[in-house]
């Protein structure tokens, strides 16, 4: 009875951190911000703080685990935006972190037309931008996405606080036009999914992680999208 009690808890434990997986770790996501030029770039790693108290409420937002291992299309990105802080545990189970991007943003345009702060939208569609370059947030979460996601999440972060130069070589320009803005931040969402994706397929064959050359480049997809978005919404910053 005492080793049946012993496995049980082992995979409820297994679960449950199966469940909270992170991405790029705090560093990372607050130099991502930086090199895009975020004035409130130190905010970017609040998401992942909001999680241990919101728990599904904000957890589902930061990964898509694409079960299917289907290409991502734009369909498949504005199908999620309507399960942004939900969660259902029959048809949610993959997460929505694509439909999050655009849904922190819908967030923020409303708020600003409340006329209330609406700043902490922006910070948190800045975590999920970083979030979609993550390759194991774009694939399934197997055996293998477990035992080397920490990994992946920390492979820069011991050096990337003096090596931002390092993401903004990487950087390049991405261009969301004002009268097409959601259908073009649709549009590039998904094209960077897909790369994402494919390199996380790559590292799962060749069973590593990312190298640091891999994860900066990676990071200047996030950066660079993220950029693109505050030059939309704050053009004079």
């Amino acid at each position: 009875m005492k080793k049946l009690l012993f496995k049980l808890l082992t995979v409820f434990a297994l679960l449950l951190f199966a469940a909270q997986a992170w991405a790029w770790h705090d560093k990372t996501h607050l130099m991502i911000a930086k090199a895009a030029g975020r004035t409130s770039w130190y905010n970017a790693a609040g998401a992942d703080l909001a999680k241990i108290k919101a728990g599904n409420i904000e957890k589902y937002n930061h990964w898509f685990n694409n079960n299917a291992e289907a290409e991502v299309t734009v369909r498949m990105v504005m199908n999620q935006v309507g399960r942004y802080n939900q969660r259902n545990k029959s048809m949610d189970s993959e997460g929505h972190l694509y439909g999050a991007i655009i849904a922190s943003l819908r967030a923020y345009d409303k708020t600003v037309r409340s006329g209330k702060y609406a700043e902490y939208h922006l910070d948190y569609c800045a975590h999920y931008i970083g979030d979609l370059s993550q390759p194991l947030h774009n694939i399934p979460y197997d055996d293998y996405n477990e035992i080397w996601h920490s990994a992946t999440d920390g492979v820069v972060e011991n050096t990337i606080w003096d090596e931002v130069d390092r993401i903004a070589a990487q950087m390049y320009e991405i261009r969301l036009s004002a009268e097409n803005f959601e259908a073009d931040l649709a549009r590039e969402i998904t094209r960077i999914a897909n790369l994402s994706r494919r390199l996380g397929y790559r590292l799962r064959k060749a069973n590593r992680t990312m190298t640091k050359e891999e994860a900066c480049k990676q990071l200047g997809h996030s950066a660079s999208l993220l950029k693109a978005v505050l030059v939309h919404y704050q053009p004079g910053r």
